[in-house]
């Protein structure tokens, strides 16, 4: 066993002879464990909350969309986009028809998000469970044409604006190609009927739950005079599908003129601001961290005018000053190494409490406006390495200088 490893193990283990050593070992070590522990619930915190947001758009949106690179609208009859459907791994395919239009409703105009979908949609997405009728309770996603009357479903937030059953209302598009005619602009649009379905959706999202309205890609195809056109191409994988490999397939079906996203893609903003706020988080509890690193240059001094009398006599034994300062600098480094290693082991045990049992709770324990009652917690393995490195990283970089020059001055 190397020496001056044994013998900090000695120093830091065994009993020292003023009580106040180790007082302030155990508030060190304490003080590392604190900080680390606060590093792995707030980092699952984040993970949690990313998860629920993902999990809310799984229901709307695919695993996997294709669209086209330049412009908004791709012919449907695309030998590329058709041989999606052949590529392994997809398991149903859906067309679909996205574009802004306008709600007359009783002299009020609304701008909304029409979404015109096929018959394959409920196949392709988890929309069936994010449907409700009158009664607030769940219904299967209804037919959005019969006998030449098209329907409409309309987000929870557009059906309270508009009242549940709203009935019929007209939806205005700007015709293709033309400038708008201001002595009479109603000439300049196209107007159509449509007529609710009875049920809305809840994705419990504002971008959607406010202003998208579901109807027939056929519809949607008319109103806005684009034939045969589509503007994502919406796709379901089998069960236990690799998402990246069946997206790299896909991407080489439908080659450069085409991207293909995942739904972390569809949504990257969103996304992209979760993982900034969660980076800083990290650099601010790092930074508590590294505070709590310094409690360590208190502890490893005062053993160091403790164990004078021990140093001269490893002298004589015949180590130089250099295995001695290692002596000291291996004990900080293993008081934080327990103080990460006991952090990491609580902060999962609070995350397993708090995904069993909720015990932070997002509101009043008798619910309230929130869709979970409790902070959700997701821990991710990578996040706990990442985690277990950043506080030796930090312990043993803090330390390393004082120890040195402490024992430089004072033996």
């Amino acid at each position: 066993m190397n020496f001056p490893f044994f013998v900090a193990r000695r120093y830091l283990f065994s009993k020292k002879s003023h009580s106040t050593i180790n007082i302030i070992s155990a508030i060190s070590a304490g003080g590392i464990a604190v900080a680390t522990m606060a590093l792995v619930c707030v980092l699952s915190v984040f993970n949690g909350f990313r998860d629920l947001i993902g999990g809310l758009y799984s229901a709307f949106d695919p695993q996997l969309e294709v669209a086209p690179v330049k412009g908004k609208y791709a012919d449907a009859a695309d030998p590329l986009l058709q041989s999606v459907r052949e590529v392994d791994g997809v398991a149903a395919v859906s067309e679909c028809f996205e574009e802004n239009a306008l709600i007359l409703y009783k002299g009020n105009p609304v701008v909304v998000n029409v979404k015109g979908v096929d018959e394959n949609f409920a196949r392709v997405t988890g929309v069936d469970s994010i449907i409700y009728d009158q009664a607030n309770a769940h219904v299967k996603m209804p037919a959005l044409s019969a006998a030449g009357v098209h329907y409409a479903i309309p987000g929870y937030g557009l059906a309270a604006r508009m009242g549940i059953a709203f009935g019929g209302v007209q939806l205005c598009a700007p015709r293709r190609g033309e400038r708008i005619n201001m002595a009479n602009p109603l000439e300049s649009f196209n107007v159509d009927d449509i007529f609710s379905s009875d049920v809305y959706f809840q994705v419990n999202q504002k971008r959607y739950d406010e202003s998208y309205l579901m109807t027939s890609i056929d519809f949607a195809r008319t109103l806005f005079e684009q034939p045969n056109r589509l503007t994502s191409l919406e796709l379901k994988l089998d069960d236990g599908a690799d998402v990246d490999a069946v997206k790299a397939r896909v991407e080489a079906a439908v080659g450069p003129g085409y991207a293909v996203r995942d739904r972390m893609e569809q949504h990257a903003d969103t996304f992209k601001v979760m993982a900034i706020e969660k980076l800083m988080a990290y650099f601010f509890l790092t930074f508590i961290v590294l505070i709590a690193c310094f409690n360590l240059i208190g502890s490893v001094s005062m053993l160091i005018i403790d164990k004078r009398d021990n140093v001269d006599t490893l002298r004589s034994l015949g180590m130089d000053d250099r295995a001695i300062s290692r002596i000291f600098l291996i004990e900080s480094r293993l008081i934080s190494f327990l103080g990460a290693v006991l952090g990491i082991v609580l902060g999962l045990v609070l995350c397993y409490l708090q995904q069993t049992f909720g015990f932070l709770q997002l509101g009043s324990p008798e619910g309230g406006n929130f869709i979970i009652n409790a902070y959700p917690v997701s821990i991710r393995w990578m996040d706990i390495l990442l985690v277990f490195v950043t506080v030796i990283v930090v312990g043993f970089a803090t330390v390393w200088y004082p120890v040195r020059y402490l024992c430089r001055r004072m033996l």
